[in-house]
């Protein structure tokens, strides 16, 4: 169970990266870094671009356009080439148009060089370049596996950025997580959902995932349950469902456990075998063993559980329980057919004997008997005796067919050690034996 739940979790955390994208002066995170503008940035002057540079820098960009990356190259190392004769801004467009044909080419540490040489030029730059690239940074130190560089260059972005919304702190609690630092992971993903609340945005399903794993990990089984029942309804799974179900099961909740499985086969989502087996399971544990045969009965209908020995002995017992016997009998008849061994038999023998069917219970003795693999032979050869006994007991020769079977009980038991079997076999082969004098006297008589 643990182990299904850590893939399944692991699977649905992973956070999609925003795109990344560089143009003429600005990188393509501006609208991330700009999620909120309420408070007023200070307008920051730098040097002026010549109109040769923005010529180059424009030429370059006709070749990104294009994806013609290494024309685009080439212009701007020949413009660094002559970076003696270029300002401060001039530079940093520069490099970050390098960075981001380095990133496009998926050579990400040229691509991160290229971008700290943008941030190098410090206030010669425009304040939505330096944020916007900051941002950037962090996002290639994350591909790059640098995970302390990612957080710091977030943590800078921050301190620099208008009100910073939510994807910030999904991003670095995706960064904790990665480090295995998962009470720090938690922090920042309740502070981006919080943020999120707060100004009404959507609160994205991968986020609860992850919250919901950094939780499991932390063994909060609350907040587990707390968040899984968000999900469910948010975004309703069949994965969702079932390790709600399971958590609930896992902290002795067995009513909850029943009600979450109850509610992802109402909604259509319990279409595998092992899905419909485990929740008649639960309802036979919880006592409603009707409900569990009618949601067997469907799933067979339907062909989602195959009629294996094993799914029918299920169905049967769902029956026997629910005092179905005319139901339960057909089903084990099937599955122990069916069956390996004769446990199955074993069952429907005592079950014909509980509805008085003594030819039926010998018959299906006989079966368990012969396909051997019983728990208790001499438990059989009990209920096989009982059978013939009752079949007609104003017959010798039934009476003989019934004692020859408490023997054979009689002989397993010892051989078992089986001191109490022995001594049920002894009092019925005693009680048979008085039965047939007193027969064979009334004959006599006669």
């Amino acid at each position: 169970m643990k182990a299904v739940f850590i893939r399944a979790v692991a699977a649905l955390a992973l956070i999609g990266f925003m795109p990344f994208a560089a143009e003429f002066g600005v990188t393509g995170f501006q609208a991330a870094a700009e999620e909120s503008d309420e408070k007023p940035q200070k307008t920051r002057r730098v040097p002026t671009m010549s109109e040769t540079t923005f010529k180059r820098l424009g030429e370059a960009q006709a070749f990104i356009d294009e994806k013609d990356f290494d024309s685009a190259k080439a212009v701007l190392d020949r413009m660094l080439e002559r970076s003696r004769n270029l300002n401060g801004n001039e530079i940093g467009q520069v490099y970050n148009m390098l960075g981001f044909i380095y990133f496009s080419q998926e050579r990400y540490d040229e691509a991160l060089n290229a971008y700290r040489q943008v941030i190098a030029q410090g206030e010669d730059i425009p304040e939505g370049l330096e944020t916007t690239t900051l941002y950037t940074l962090a996002q290639l130190s994350f591909v790059a596996d640098r995970y302390q560089d990612a957080l710091d260059y977030m943590e800078t972005w921050i301190s620099k950025a208008s009100n910073p919304g939510a994807d910030p702190h999904i991003f670095m609690g995706q960064v904790y997580y990665q480090m295995k630092n998962f009470p720090a992971a938690v922090e920042q993903i309740e502070t981006g959902i919080r943020i999120a609340k707060e100004r009404d945005l959507t609160i994205k399903e991968n986020w609860w995932a992850l919250l919901n794993y950094l939780y499991y990990e932390q063994e909060n089984w609350p907040k587990v349950l707390e968040i899984l029942e968000i999900l469910v309804r948010d975004f309703p799974k069949r994965d969702y469902w079932i390790r709600l179900a399971g958590i609930h099961g896992q902290q002795g909740n067995e009513k909850e456990q029943v009600w979450a499985m109850q509610g992802a086969y109402t909604a259509g989502f319990l279409e595998q075998e092992r899905d419909l087996m485990n929740f008649a399971g639960l309802l036979m544990q919880e006592q409603v063993p009707y409900r569990a045969a009618m949601v067997l009965e469907t799933g067979f209908e339907e062909e989602k559980i195959e009629r294996t020995a094993k799914n029918l002995q299920g169905l049967g017992q769902a029956w026997q329980l629910a005092q179905e016997a005319d139901k339960a009998i057909p089903v084990f008849e099937e599955a122990g057919r069916k069956s390996d061994d004769g446990r199955i038999y074993e069952r429907l023998a005592q079950l014909y004997l509980d509805v008085d069917k003594f030819a039926e219970c010998v018959e299906a003795s006989e079966n368990a008997l012969n396909k051997g693999g019983l728990r208790s032979r001499q438990q059989v050869y009990i209920v096989r005796g009982m059978c013939e006994f009752n079949k007609d007991q104003s017959v010798v020769a039934n009476l003989n067919r019934a004692r020859q079977s408490f023997v054979n009980c009689r002989t397993e038991s010892r051989n078992e050690k089986d001191e109490s079997n022995e001594r049920v076999c002894q009092q019925w082969i005693t009680y048979i034996d008085r039965e047939t004098q007193r027969l064979e006297q009334l004959e006599a008589a006669i």
